[in-house]
C-alpha cells in the first residue's frame, strides 16, 4: 500500500507541478517548438475528455459527470488495490498510476473547469492530440495491466493444461 501511495502522490505532484508551470510560462494557445518536426509544447485547454470527446458539447451536466467518473475511478481503484495488492505489486503500479492521472485531471475540472494539457507530438501535419502527464500516467497504468492481465491469462492456460 505505501508504494501505491508514493506512486500516487509524486504522479499527482508532477502533473500539478507541470501544469503549473505551463500555467507561468505560456499563455493560452502559445505553441513553443521543441524538437522541429517531432514535439512542441503547447498550452490548451480540454473540457471534454480523451482526445477531446465531448467538449463540443455545451452543458453544466458535462462538467459534473467527469468529476463523478474522475472520482469514482480513484476510489475504485482505491479499493481495488485492497484487494489484488496480494496477487501481484504490478497491480499495484497499475492502480496507482490510473488513479494518480485521473486525480490530476480531477483536480484541474474542478480548479479550471478543463483540463491543461501541454505535451503535442506531430510527424509532419499529424498531430497526437495535446496531452498531460495525468493522461500519461493513465495510459501507462492501463498498458501495465494490459500485459499483467495477457501474462496471467496465459499463465492460467497452462496451469490447466498441465
Amino acid at each position: 500500500m505505501r508504494l501505491y501511495i508514493l506512486l500516487f502522490a509524486a504522479l499527482v505532484g508532477l502533473d500539478q507541478l507541470s501544469k503549473y508551470w505551463i500555467m507561468a510560462t505560456m499563455n493560452l494557445y502559445e505553441v513553443r517548438e521543441v524538437i522541429p518536426g517531432l514535439f512542441n509544447l503547447v498550452y490548451v485547454t480540454n473540457r471534454g475528455a480523451a482526445f477531446s470527446i465531448f467538449a463540443s458539447v455545451d452543458s453544466p451536466v458535462r462538467h459534473y459527470f467527469f468529476i463523478a467518473v474522475n472520482s469514482l475511478a480513484a476510489i475504485g481503484l482505491t479499493v481495488a488495490v485492497f484487494k489484488m495488492r496480494s496477487r501481484s505489486i504490478f497491480y499495484v503500479v497499475s492502480f496507482g498510476l490510473i488513479a494518480a492521472g485521473a486525480v490530476g485531471n480531477l483536480i484541474d475540472r474542478i480548479r479550471f473547469g478543463a483540463v491543461i494539457d501541454f505535451l503535442d507530438f506531430y510527424v509532419g501535419s499529424y498531430h497526437w492530440p495535446a496531452f498531460n502527464v495525468a493522461d500519461s500516467s493513465i495510459c501507462v497504468g492501463v498498458g501495465v495491466l494490459f500485459v499483467l492481465n495477457i501474462t496471467e491469462i496465459k499463465r492460467d492456460k497452462e496451469r490447466r493444461h498441465q
